[in-house]
């Protein structure tokens, strides 16, 4: 559980990171130039945007950065949530600006919301930036780098882009109402002549990347993966996990999926391999988390008198989450083919972490199918091939040997590549580079 420092007089700092104390020396050097985060969600929401940007900044913190996020008062799943419109935790400065809150109901309530946060924020970095310092621009909402490079020319800043997602592609390929045709190549557009501006672009794939580099962008494009509490989240085995029996699954072969199912996600795959398990009772398909196609699937499951091979929880506390990670033997990820290189699923990381193998439900050659060919840490199942996967499913629930494997060669690819400390690394060298 995150402490709020600030709040607890006589607290110690944590220990230094060894690898940040060159990256604070050149910090300190620099007139105390900010660095200034904007997204839609940050601490304490739960989201993994929020999750993310919550982890960096308390790390910049730590090692001697002037930090600020400028982000709402919402949550994630609680548009009205009224968060503290300015604190101090763990050393960053937080301004939590007004918007309207529709929430993400209903497309046009959520762009309103979009808008407001959009002018809100843009006001908030006139008041708070000085010339010099670096502002970060996530990706939520959407489109976020546009009104950030407006306060960027006015205020003389130096502007970092922070791509979770590539929109209005990722719109385009959703099929998303209004965003088609001119008004889609106008986005891109204003889109590209933003990461043109930056002082430096990062992306959280290499299929992304070469994306943006196609685009004609001469900004630098640095990919640096996103991560999980790798620390924390560790492997349990089943028969350790009392999450397993507070929620009464002991004994069978748990198929986990964990986090948001949007609408970049497809489940018709795994309702599929469900209809063709329907006479082995003993493999459960388990869900935790919300999202778009949350409910969805649940009343699809229902219709479809599957209840008993289905279990649905929501978000659970992230102190939790090494708990909740290691309930399932294997874990799936999903992404509609059209949107490789437009999203990289970051639950990967926490799946590798809790060392269970990964069911990639995705196109053969995306990025997420790359890893796991690449590493032998799970089965990769094209979307559609519902049979396949309830092979592949029968296969893993006889073979305890085989998952632990895979299991094992799914921590070992996190720990060389993918660690959270090896991503903090690469933000201190971009960050003391900029500076």
């Amino acid at each position: 559980m995150l402490v709020l420092r600030e709040a607890i007089p006589g607290t110690s700092d944590p220990p230094e990171d060894p690898a940040g104390k060159a990256t604070r020396q050149r910090c300190l050097t620099t007139a105390t130039k900010q660095i200034i985060f904007i997204n839609r969600f940050f601490f304490p929401d739960h989201s993994a945007t929020s999750q993310l940007l919550t982890d960096l900044t308390f790390h910049m913190a730590r090692n001697g950065y002037p930090v600020r996020v400028i982000t709402s008062r919402q949550r994630y799943d609680n548009p009205s949530a009224g968060l503290t419109k300015r604190e101090f935790v763990e050393g960053v400065d937080i301004h939590r600006v007004s918007t309207t809150q529709f929430g993400r109901a209903a497309l046009v309530g959520r762009g309103f919301d979009y808008l407001s946060f959009y002018t809100s924020v843009w006001r908030s970095i006139l008041r708070v930036a000085r010339p010099g310092d670096i502002l970060v621009a996530k990706t939520d909402p959407p489109l976020l780098s546009i009104p950030a490079l407006r306060a960027v020319r006015r205020r003389g800043l130096r502007l970092v882009n922070w791509l979770q997602d590539l929109y209005p592609e990722v719109a385009t390929a959703l099929d998303v109402p209004l965003v088609r045709g001119p008004v889609a190549k106008g986005l891109q557009y204003l889109r590209d002549t933003t990461l043109r501006a930056a002082a430096a672009n990062v992306v959280v794939g290499e299929q992304m990347a070469e994306i943006v580099r196609s685009r004609g962008i001469a900004a630098p494009v640095h990919v640096i993966p996103n991560w999980c509490d790798d620390d924390d989240i560790q492997p349990i085995a089943p028969c350790d996990n009392p999450l397993r029996r507070r929620w009464g699954i002991e004994g069978r072969f748990v198929v986990g999926y964990s986090g948001n199912l949007g609408r970049g996600h497809e489940f018709e795959t795994i309702l599929d391999a469900a209809e063709h398990l329907r006479s082995h009772p003993n493999i459960l398909f388990l869900f935790i988390g919300g999202g778009h196609k949350f409910d969805e699937l649940a009343r699809q499951v229902h219709q479809r008198k599957l209840d008993s091979a289905f279990r649905f929880f929501p978000y659970q506390e992230r102190a939790v989450l090494t708990h909740s990670l290691s309930v399932p033997d294997v874990h799936w990820i999903s992404l509609k083919p059209e949107l490789e290189g437009l999203i990289v699923p970051s639950k990967v990381y926490g799946i590798a972490a809790a060392g269970r193998p990964i069911i990639s439900i995705t196109a053969r050659d995306g990025e997420i199918a790359r890893l796991v060919q690449m590493h032998r840490c799970g089965i990769i199942v094209e979307p559609g091939r519902g049979h396949h996967l309830a092979e592949e499913l029968r296969r893993l629930a006889a073979d305890p040997s085989a998952r632990a494997e895979m299991g094992l060669r799914a921590r070992a690819m996190l720990e060389k590549h993918f660690t959270r400390q090896q991503a903090f690394a690469r933000w201190d060298e971009l960050f003391g580079t900029i500076a």
